[in-house]
């Protein structure tokens, strides 16, 4: 890793308040955009005001709230969009990926697919992907472990966890990605999900209703 602290910031995007996370480094100002769920010129300007150097697109899953605006903000910006390999199929079907519900019908390609525990570079950051499905096939989470910062999408909520009802969900699934996956953790570890406030996996460890 570059030597250099790890800003975090976010914005609410789109009808259903995605966090659209802004990892950057802050001596470089090389920036991770993860989830760019709508609005993508507000995304970039926010990125201009804050001086960022986009370098790249992380996507936690497919749904379209998390993904209407990866493809603007790719093509204007000339940065490639990463995503977990199982949830290819999902990203390009507007079926599954739900974006038919709002008309808006998304058919993304990820230019990198990432497996299970692929670690990669990216703005001076190591990061490791970790797979975590249950909300969808292809959900996954991005460990940043020097950083203490975990980005969990819509896997794992302060307080609760995401829907499992709709295509490519599964109860059982998103149980064991929590409970022996992300709560293998340390405990300092920040999460940063797709929906609400922030918290650690010491207290979700302690008060998730995944545990009831």
């Amino acid at each position: 890793m570059i030597d250099a602290a790890m800003i975090i910031k976010s914005i609410l995007v789109g009808a259903f308040g995605v966090n659209c996370w802004f990892v950057a480094n802050e001596k470089t100002r090389e920036t991770i955009i993860i989830d760019p769920g709508d609005e993508a010129r507000r995304i970039i300007s926010e990125c201009e005001k804050n001086n960022f150097a986009p370098a790249a697109i992380l996507l936690t899953h497919g749904h379209f709230d998390h993904i209407l605006a990866a493809e603007e903000i790719k093509n204007h910006l000339n940065i490639p969009v990463y995503a977990f390999e199982a949830e290819a199929e999902l990203l390009c079907d507007p079926a599954t990926n739900a974006s038919e519900m709002v008309a808006r019908p998304v058919r993304l390609a990820a230019d990198r697919l990432l497996a299970d525990e692929t670690e990669f570079m990216l703005a001076g950051f190591e990061i490791k992907t970790i797979s975590t499905p249950g909300h969808t096939a292809g959900s996954c989470c991005y460990y940043f472990e020097s950083e203490n910062a975990l980005f969990t999408g819509d896997t794992l909520f302060k307080g609760s966890y995401g829907r499992t009802d709709l295509p490519t969900g599964n109860q059982s699934q998103i149980e064991a990605s929590i409970k022996i996956k992300l709560f293998a953790l340390p405990d300092a570890v920040k999460i940063y999900p797709g929906h609400g406030g922030e918290s650690d996996i010491g207290t979700e460890k302690k008060t998730n209703m995944i545990l009831k």
